[in-house]
């Protein structure tokens, strides 16, 4: 016995009317006008800081008589190469004791700095005020305050680091501490946990890679900044190719700089090396 199933007629399409495709006139407008302004920002830029081609040309002879009388290095043991190593020691010292130093101070001002982590809305303003102060200021400009405080020498450029540091690495910690889950902070905060105790059992195990990663970085960063620091008196290699410099023995000056590429890439190596086993 066989069923016959009936069939429905079939539907017409209905055909749905294509809608407009959008202008774009606004945005090319908005594009065009953002392209004028780059451009125009630049040939002001261009004209306020004298720029020529015409003239590093006409310049290239001073540059060759300079390489001319730097190469090859001066190697002398006694007289150069073995300040340059005790400078260079002195300089890693600076970074060292600049980015150890400015721990405590940059930990505060980042938890007080952080909405997670800070509840007073006049103390909040105030620590990401003083970040900023600290920012703001160079590190050279702190040098040379420190150097007619103190004196010349290294004891000047490990203040300034600090200073410095201080500022830079309180906003870096205050940023990772704000991008963290916020769900266990608001569990302790409706059971009572004060600012301090979220900060001690919550923020800070939740972001203690990034805050030893972030250290890391501003010391390689603060090793480089201590020798431009040592051209002011800060002390370091820096002073020493300031005085070749004045002396216009740039042989010796070379050499010094080869010694400050040594340590940069040694201190470079080091600190991705402690990265990668602390990202693993």
């Amino acid at each position: 016995m066989t069923a016959t199933l009936a069939t429905a007629p079939e539907q017409p399409v209905e055909r749905l009317p294509v809608p407009p495709r959008p202008r774009r006139t606004a945005g090319l407008a908005g594009a065009a006008v953002l392209v004028l302004v780059l451009v125009g920002v630049h040939v002001w830029a261009w004209i306020a800081t004298d720029f020529s081609i015409g003239a590093l040309v006409e310049g290239w002879s001073g540059i060759t008589d300079f390489l001319g009388d730097a190469i090859p290095p001066d190697l002398d043991w006694a007289e150069v190469v073995q300040p340059g190593l005790k400078a260079c020691g002195v300089t890693l010292a600076i970074g060292l004791m600049g980015t150890t130093l400015s721990i405590p101070t940059s930990l505060v001002l980042a938890v007080l700095g952080a909405r997670p982590t800070s509840r007073n809305p006049v103390a909040y303003q105030v620590a990401r005020a003083v970040m900023s102060f600290f920012r703001a200021v160079p590190d050279i400009v702190f040098a040379l305050i420190f150097v007619t405080a103190v004196g010349l020498g290294p004891f000047a450029g490990v203040l300034a680091i600090i200073c410095h540091n201080t500022g830079i690495m309180a906003k870096l910690w205050s940023e990772s501490m704000e991008e963290i889950e916020t769900g266990p902070i608001d569990a302790l905060r409706i059971a009572g946990a004060s600012s301090p105790q979220l900060a001690a059992h919550v923020v800070l195990p939740s972001v203690v890679p990034q805050l030893v990663g972030l250290l890391l970085y501003r010391f390689d960063v603060n090793v480089r900044s201590s020798l431009v620091l040592g051209l002011v008196g800060a002390g370091g290699i820096g002073f020493l190719i300031n005085q070749s410099i004045s002396l216009f023995a740039f042989d010796q000056m070379l050499t010094y700089i080869l010694m400050v590429l040594v340590l940069v890439v040694v201190v470079d190596v080091a600190s991705g090396y402690v990265r990668r086993r602390l990202a693993e």
